[in-house]
């Protein structure tokens, strides 16, 4: 089948079908990771994104069953320079192409993905059109319907991916370093990634899952040491009640984000946010710790950003900046318990440089622990 991408703008480019037959709508973004598309598909943060891999050969080491960070596909759309129809890898149990037709998704290859990568980064991220299939359609039609779709901004997706009810996670197979639970932290759901768990886990933590519109007053009483805010799709400035309910939660417990965890953080602080022009996706990019110095190189996934220059008028610190852009990727308020950042520190995939951010929140519960252990010990 002959596969077709798209852009409101007018822009069409023309491949072939690897994945379902069918036609579907979605912000058209790019990730520059060189493997980890199994891990890409299923990350609730793409959700309503056409993603392009720049890497040329996608699918080269097939699919498997541990590499899922949610319990479905995600993506609306995907394209590739090229797919590998014979994967090669032990762990390996069916190609890219059967997984995606299995979970009937578009997927297009033999696109020139550095030519779409380059407009995508002149022109900005836009929205699209990705059909496979070999009714005659028009340019002008699919063009139009990308033109017509709503797009990103002012959208909440996290009710469309989040869990509906509240669980304990356990998935003990699969942690590195199984402790005895220390502590208990409530996770919202914005669209969170089992990796996240499966780290909290490995450190000691029993995470209860919550949807992403649970009350304060619910979370607080789970009693939890501290509270969780995930990563998730879209505009976080769409997601009120999640912003109102973390401003009623801030100094309560500590409290940790991660990417649209942080930006809803910052949100509730007051501070603003804002769309960039065509996102950081992938694994390489560098992030500087503007405490200790030290870079890090990140997974990021994420097409909004926290307002610098809005932090500093609220009086939060900024700890962490993107050396790519010089925008935003971590705030830290001590006072309150307060630390998130913009990428992804679990990686999965991605290089495991900024895993000492989880380390680092224990150390915070373990602290707040021993403060609040030593003003009940002093009231008695």
């Amino acid at each position: 089948m002959k596969g077709i991408i798209a852009l409101e703008d007018g822009t069409v480019f023309e491949g072939e079908s690897f994945g379902a037959e069918g036609v579907s709508v979605g912000e058209v973004v790019f990730n520059t990771s060189l493997a980890g598309y199994q891990e890409v598909l299923t990350d609730p943060s793409y959700s309503s994104q056409i993603v392009t891999m720049t890497n040329p050969l996608i699918g080269n080491y097939g699919i498997n069953d541990s590499d899922v960070e949610s319990h479905q596909i995600f993506v609306s759309g995907l394209i590739v320079k090229e797919a590998c129809n014979y994967p090669s890898n032990f762990t390996s149990t069916k190609s890219l192409s059967d997984y995606l037709k299995e979970n009937n998704i578009v997927a297009i290859e033999d696109i020139d993905t550095r030519a779409l990568t380059r407009h995508i980064r002149i022109a900005g991220a836009m929205k699209g059109v990705i059909y496979a299939g070999n009714d005659q359609v028009s340019y002008d039609a699919l063009v139009e319907k990308a033109r017509s779709w709503t797009g990103l901004v002012g959208v909440d997706l996290v009710k469309n991916v989040g869990c509906k009810e509240a669980y304990v996670w356990n998935d003990s197979p699969f942690s590195s370093r199984k402790t005895e639970s220390r502590f208990s932290v409530v996770a919202y759901d914005f669209g969170i990634k089992h990796n996240v768990l499966r780290i909290f886990e490995s450190l000691g933590c029993r995470v209860t899952v919550v949807p992403g519109h649970t009350s304060a007053q619910e979370v607080l009483s789970y009693d939890p040491d501290g509270i969780f805010l995930s990563n998730g799709p879209g505009d976080p400035a769409a997601v009120n009640y999640a912003i109102e309910n973390i401003r009623a939660l801030i100094g309560k417990k500590p409290i940790f984000g991660i990417c649209l965890g942080h930006q809803l953080l910052a949100l509730a602080l007051g501070a603003k946010t804002y769309k960039l022009k065509f996102g950081h996706r992938g694994a390489n990019h560098p992030v500087r710790n503007l405490e200790t110095g030290t870079i890090a190189i990140t997974a990021q996934n994420h097409g909004f950003c926290v307002d610098m220059e809005s932090l500093k008028s609220i009086g939060i610190k900024a700890n962490h900046i993107n050396l790519n852009d010089m925008t935003c990727e971590g705030l830290i308020d001590t006072k309150r318990n307060l630390l998130s950042v913009q990428y992804h520190p679990e990686a999965s995939p991605g290089p495991h440089d900024s895993g000492y951010i989880f380390e680092q929140y224990i150390s915070m519960l373990e602290k707040n622990s021993v403060r609040n252990h030593a003003v009940y010990s002093g009231a008695r």
